[in-house]
């Protein structure tokens, strides 16, 4: 559940491809139009961008390729500078910090993982998973003890002292994300991580994620052109479209209001039982909780299937498992009725 404080603050973040970059941004009061970018031989990859991310959200990037997605999260951990702006880290203004602060931020609050896998070929599951703690300094029998933790925390107990090229793809991306979490990051960053998955593996590494969200509780920004992923996974998106983001809002925002042409073409063929969530549809509890649940984050479409038995209301549960409120059918008739 993410809460109201923001952990990562974006204020007017400009990254401009192409000479004197930053000089265009003066003339038109900060805001060059794609006509005077074009015009002065400059590419504005990541234009004017604003956004807030909470601690323990799931923040989801999403826009096709080339939108500026991969660019503006690259410059959010300042793997490339961005032209202008502020980026805010715990009130911390990032792009006011020395390069050996950021080598600091990074190995110890940040956590990336990107769509190709970056294995390290000749170290086992272990000695990939723990390579950043020994970057850090941190002696052996500490950072070996820490790895194997995080391995059993993605269900590759056992695989300690495989090799990459031993493993699945689905695996080797297991290991990638243990890798990540073995510094225990504040900040997760996740650039299209399943994306070079078979669907199947793809939609189990999915599953995967939001368990360990449930255990971890990290404040995730998370980059993907697929809006299935997109709902399926985040607590609110932003679509961008050439280097702005158009809308920003839960799923339920995008699919049922959405703020320009662009985004109601994106999300046109989008079936709202797959977008509206279970909490949003559920009422009070009025006496003892029905033994069939379904958690509130679940999407309708999830719970339509649990009243094939006959039953007329389902228990509705929190992430601790608590029952919270009731899930009546009639309400997700509705739903599904209006596709």
């Amino acid at each position: 559940m993410a809460s109201d404080q923001p952990k990562l603050v974006c204020r007017g973040i400009w990254k401009i491809f192409g000479a004197g970059g930053k000089g265009l941004l003066a003339p038109d009061g900060g805001r060059p139009s794609g006509a005077d970018l074009r015009a002065a031989g400059a590419v504005g990859a990541v234009r004017d961008v604003n956004i807030e991310v909470h601690a323990g959200e799931i923040f989801v990037i999403m826009g096709l390729s080339g939108s500026g997605k991969s660019t503006l999260v690259r410059c959010l951990s300042r793997l490339i500078e961005p032209t202008a702006g502020d980026i805010l880290f715990n009130g911390e203004n990032l792009l006011a910090a020395s390069e050996a602060r950021m080598i600091e931020i990074r190995r110890h609050s940040m956590g990336m993982v990107f769509q190709h896998f970056a294995l390290l070929p000749h170290l086992t599951v272990i000695g990939n998973v723990a390579f950043p703690l020994e970057i850090q300094g941190i002696d052996r029998a500490r950072r070996e003890e820490r790895a194997r933790r995080m391995i059993e925390l993605v269900g590759l107990a056992g695989k300690e002292h495989v090799f990459p090229r031993e493993l699945s793809g689905g695996q080797q991306q297991r290991v990638g994300i243990a890798r990540s979490l073995a510094v225990e990051p504040e900040l997760w960053f996740l650039d299209e991580p399943f994306s070079a998955l078979d669907p199947l593996i793809r939609r189990e590494m999915q599953d995967e994620f939001l368990r360990l969200q449930s255990v971890l509780k990290k404040t995730i920004v998370f980059i993907t052109h697929d809006f299935d992923e997109a709902i399926r996974l985040a607590d609110r998106i932003a679509i961008m479209k050439d280097g702005e983001i158009v809308q920003a809002g839960t799923p339920e925002d995008l699919v049922l209001s959405p703020a320009t042409p662009y985004v109601a073409e994106f999300t046109r063929s989008v079936a709202r039982a797959k977008v509206v969530k279970v909490a949003s549809l559920m009422r009070g509890l009025d006496g003892a909780a029905p033994k069939i649940s379904i958690s509130d984050r679940a999407a309708v479409a999830e719970a339509a299937p649990l009243f094939a038995n006959g039953a007329d209301t389902l228990a509705v549960t929190d992430g601790e498992g608590r029952a919270v409120g009731l899930l009546d059918r009639a309400a997700v008739v509705d739903v599904m009725m209006r596709g």
